[in-house]
């Protein structure tokens, strides 16, 4: 069961499992997780616990950070609100885009923890990192989040949002971090 309430998060983790696994929706009855976790791994272990307790099933999480060098590491794992408690994608992506202005220094990396909560408390646990830079200016229609403006390493100076889903989930760092998870499941 996926714990993430993020439709375009649910769709990118069935994509990257493939058929291996059957990937049921959060419970729409659990409401809200607070993610108040000070690192990317807790605020991934709140929303799997969440869901494994309320359905009683094993249940996958992640969390995910846009790790930027000029800003000390920002947003880190703060950044879905990154520009405020309601904040959408467009609004951090300026922000971000802000603080970066005149920056030389434009690398970042992206950092996936993903975790799996089984009901008799066993976990697994996989990271997925993929750096690049911030783009000067959004490009592209795909993804979301940070997607049109970070350029990964090997991405033929294409940001994530200019890629196919394919392209992107195949070098992405949640890619890389769910990929992982489901070796370690030997699927």
């Amino acid at each position: 069961m996926a714990a993430t309430a993020n439709p375009h998060k649910l769709k990118e983790i069935a994509a990257i499992l493939g058929s291996a696994v059957e990937l049921l929706s959060r419970p729409v009855d659990l409401g809200e997780v607070v993610e108040d976790g000070d690192t990317l791994e807790a605020n991934a272990r709140l929303k799997a616990d969440a869901v494994c307790g309320h359905a009683g099933q094993p249940a996958v999480a992640d969390d995910t950070g846009l790790e930027v060098a000029a800003l000390g590491g920002a947003p880190g794992v703060r950044s879905a609100r990154y520009a405020g408690e309601h904040a959408n994608d467009a609004d951090n992506r300026a922000r971000l885009l802000d603080e970066l202005e005149g920056a030389a220094d434009r690398s970042a990396r992206f950092r996936t923890v993903a975790v799996v909560v089984f009901p008799d408390g066993r976990e697994l646990l996989a990271e997925g990192m993929m750096s690049g830079v911030i783009a000067a200016a959004p490009r592209g229609d795909g993804g979301f989040g940070y997607d049109p403006v970070f350029v990964p390493d090997g991405g033929d100076g294409r940001t994530f949002a200019e890629m196919s889903p394919d392209e992107k989930n195949a070098i992405s760092h949640r890619g890389r971090a769910f990929r992982s998870l489901a070796a370690q499941l030997g699927l």
